[in-house]
């Protein structure tokens, strides 16, 4: 991260330097809204920003300069994806169908950050109801990727991944039922974690509640241990969540691979695509992990085809979203999102239990796959980020093939899974590796995380490079 501007020191440094009073919550806030007045208005990130964030950054000062910080996120700025609800603010979801009423209460994940006294900075966009991984939504238009605007920055949690990449705090909240953290986080240079099943507390579950979960977006591999930390406080409005005793995920996080054993994965039920450049970034991993003290070989988890799996799960949750509305708001939605909805919805019930036994075979075929090997490795996505302005054509093709091929898998089968940065492309946009562990063990995923990290230089956007010759869009 940055020695001087603290827009881009990690939440750790911030949080260093209020310790030692050489900065404050008011003064680093401040550092970020001067690059959000600056880039946002061609990033487009924000949903919403959050009036008091100066007014809490200025009683979290207050308490350093007291010695007394509320918890562990003290003053550090955060922004929660528009899929979450944050008391006071409207959760739109992307789309022109929703209440713009403001939320009664906070979302889970919100209230463990807010309660270890993080700065909330606002709203981040989704795609409409989180339903695909082009950067767009109804609601707020095209969210641009800060490496190269002409370019995605994935989704569904879109303004997540940008704020993170450009400059605008440290911590952001994404979700993820198919992908929606991991995908943005490789397209955007960016680690982002999707837990296991129930790590973060949930409620209202969303219409993909039975493989989401939120999880951070960070620049750093510690930030997004330290920030779970916050999230992962169990909630009794979640009757799914796991019952664990709150931990500092930190811990533990440098102890490196050294004996570990490590699956480098290519086949997932099916051949998901992935380009040259992608395979280099996995071996290049393998590789890292190796000289690191692990033991990396080739393997194959044997799973049934999760495609026919999660298509399902997907389609009949966008058609159960949109069977509840009435036909002047579906006209409002994304042509696509109504195109799957209308594909999937005659699905009978048999035919959809017929998929939730499947997902239960997938999940026991990688819990068997797992007493033989600690970490799976793979791509995250097949491609670098792809452009930003072409419309979403046949979606369901392009989930397999062009979206969430290598994510959507651990979402069937609830294990954490976590993407960390392996440097540029030749065209100077991020490539990201995924690791995945058994279901409950996140913390190997950080574990090996952070030995990739610490072996790759790390590459920050550079938005004042990219001109204002885009804010035309």
């Amino acid at each position: 991260m940055s020695d001087t501007d603290p827009a881009l020191m990690s939440a750790e440094s911030l949080l260093d330097l209020y310790a030692s009073r050489r900065l404050s919550p008011v003064e680093a806030l401040q550092a970020m809204l001067e690059r959000i007045a600056r880039y946002n208005p061609w990033v487009n990130a924000f949903a919403v920003l959050n009036p008091k964030a100066l007014q809490q950054a200025g009683e979290s000062s207050a308490r350093w300069a007291a010695g007394r910080p509320l918890g562990a996120l003290d003053g550090v700025p955060v922004t929660v994806k528009d899929l979450l609800h944050l008391q006071g603010f409207p959760t739109r979801r992307g789309s022109k169908t929703t209440d713009a009423s403001p939320a009664a209460e906070d979302a889970p994940a919100v209230l463990g950050l807010k309660a270890a006294g993080a700065v909330i900075l606002g709203k981040t966009t989704t795609t409409e109801f989180g339903w695909k991984t082009p950067g767009d939504c109804p609601l707020h238009g095209i969210t641009r990727n800060v490496w190269n605007p002409e370019r995605t920055v994935g989704g569904s949690s879109s303004g997540a991944a940008a704020a993170g990449a450009a400059g605008f705090g440290p911590l952001h909240i994404g979700t993820d039922a198919g992908g929606s953290i991991r995908i943005p986080a490789a397209f955007c240079g960016l680690v982002g974690m999707k837990p296991s099943y129930g790590r973060v507390p949930q409620w209202p579950h969303s219409a993909f509640g039975q493989v989401s979960c939120a999880g951070p977006m960070t620049r750093s591999v510690r930030d997004a241990a330290l920030m779970m930390s916050a999230m992962a406080q169990p909630d009794l409005r979640d009757p799914f969540c796991v019952h664990d005793t709150p931990r500092d995920w930190r811990e533990g996080v440098e102890d490196g691979v050294g004996g570990l054993r490590v699956a480098v994965v290519r086949r997932l039920g099916y051949t998901p695509p992935i380009d040259a450049e992608g395979e280099a970034a996995v071996l290049a991993a393998a590789r890292i992990l190796s000289e690191a003290g692990a033991i990396v070989e080739d393997a194959d988890p044997e799973l049934p085809d999760t495609r026919a799996i999660f298509g399902r799960v997907w389609g009949v949750a966008l058609a159960r979203l949109v069977r509840t509305m009435p036909p002047e708001k579906r006209a409002l939605l994304d042509r696509g999102l109504d195109e799957v909805a209308e594909r999937e919805g005659g699905m009978s019930a048999v035919d959809f239990l017929g998929a939730e036994a499947l997902r239960g075979e997938a999940a026991h075929a990688m819990a068997r796959f797992h007493q033989r090997y600690d970490l799976l490795l793979c791509p995250t996505t097949p491609t670098a980020a792809f452009a930003a302005d072409t419309p979403t054509l046949k979606p369901t093709e392009a989930l397999w093939r062009d979206w969430a091929p290598w994510t959507f898998t651990f979402n069937l089968t609830r294990q954490p899974a976590i993407s960390v940065p392996l440097g540029l492309d030749e065209h100077g946009m991020p490539r990201g590796v995924q690791l995945a562990a058994a279901q409950l063990r996140d913390d190997l995923c950080f574990r090996a995380a952070r030995v990739i990290e610490r072996a790759v230089t790390p590459a920050i956007a550079q938005p004042e490079a990219q001109g204002c010759e885009h804010h035309h869009h």
